[in-house]
Formats: C-alpha cells, sequence, structure tokens
C-alpha cells in the first residue's frame, strides 16, 4: 500500500526571515581536502543557528577562499579538515587570511583531524591560534563547542532589527 509522502520539514534557516538572519558564515575545506559531508553537517549546523551560509565545497584553493571572504566580508569563517592536513594547511591559509586588511579581524575558525600523525592536539591547537585562528576544534566531541560559540556570536533580536538590543 502506498502512503502520501510526509511534506519535507523547511531548514531552520528557510523559516528565519531575511532581516532575522545573522550575517553570512563561509565554510571551506582546506585545498587538499575532498570531503564533502563534514561541510553539508556544518552548513546545517550553521543555519539552524539564523546564519546564512556559503559553502564553498571540497578543495578549495587559497586564492578563491581570500577572494570570497573579500567579497562578501563574513560575520565568520569556518575551515574543516578530514583528511589530515588541517595543521598544516591552516597555518599556511590563515597567514594569508591574516595578510588582507579586510579579513584580519574576521572571525577563522578551524577542525576537524588536523594532523596525520599522532601529534599532540594540545601542540596542533596551540601553533593554530598563534598563528592567527580564533578557535580550534581538533577531532572529537567539538560540535558543541563550535554551537556555543555561533550561538554566542549571534546577534540578540533587538541588534538585528536596529534598535541597539533595546526590544
Amino acid at each position: 500500500m502506498n502512503r502520501p509522502m510526509e511534506p519535507v520539514p523547511a531548514r531552520a534557516a528557510d523559516r528565519c526571515p531575511p532581516a532575522a538572519r545573522a550575517g553570512t558564515v563561509v565554510v571551506s575545506s582546506v585545498s587538499s581536502d575532498a570531503h564533502t559531508w563534514n561541510l553539508v553537517f556544518l552548513q546545517l549546523l550553521i543555519e539552524e543557528l539564523g546564519y546564512t551560509v556559503l559553502n564553498l565545497g571540497p578543495c578549495v584553493p587559497d586564492d578563491l577562499l581570500i577572494e570570497e571572504c573579500c567579497r562578501i566580508a563574513p560575520v565568520m569563517v569556518v575551515i574543516s579538515s578530514v583528511n589530515g592536513h588541517g595543521r598544516e594547511e591552516g597555518l599556511r591559509l590563515i597567514d594569508r587570511l591574516r595578510a588582507r586588511p579586510e579579513l584580519a579581524a574576521t572571525p577563522v575558525v578551524i577542525g576537524g583531524k588536523l594532523g596525520i600523525e599522532h601529534e599532540a592536539a594540545a601542540g596542533q591547537t596551540e601553533a593554530l591560534l598563534d598563528a592567527g585562528f580564533d578557535a580550534v576544534f581538533a577531532d572529537g566531541p567539538g560540535a558543541a563547542d563550535f554551537r556555543t560559540l555561533l550561538a554566542s556570536m549571534a546577534p540578540r533580536a533587538g541588534e538585528l532589527a536596529g534598535d541597539g538590543g533595546r526590544t
């Protein structure tokens, strides 16, 4: 017996009126990382919090990422690595991002599998933070911490309405 299909619920970002959106977040991988599902997951997670997402996809060349970030002035850049080259490529990428005056103060975070050796996670995190990342989410249970960071950055409803938060 065939049952009629249930309507697919709209994503949270689609239900959020454009005026209530918290800004645009750029999601990308490092240039050698061909993984996609991590980027889709991040996009959905970020959209649920009211942000618009520009997902550049896998294997994004540094120049393209920087060009797009300069073009749209995101409220945050999220770099994800699954292939284990996050530390190495992240260090190169953050230097290039921070060298652009228009991106120097933009929050940039990185997460995922940051190394291919059994390197100390604390050492990787420290190196990436020292290089200019605002936060590092090593492989593991970092999604909750990432969600907390995004939620803390989202403007309150009154700030979105332009009344300086007096709602």
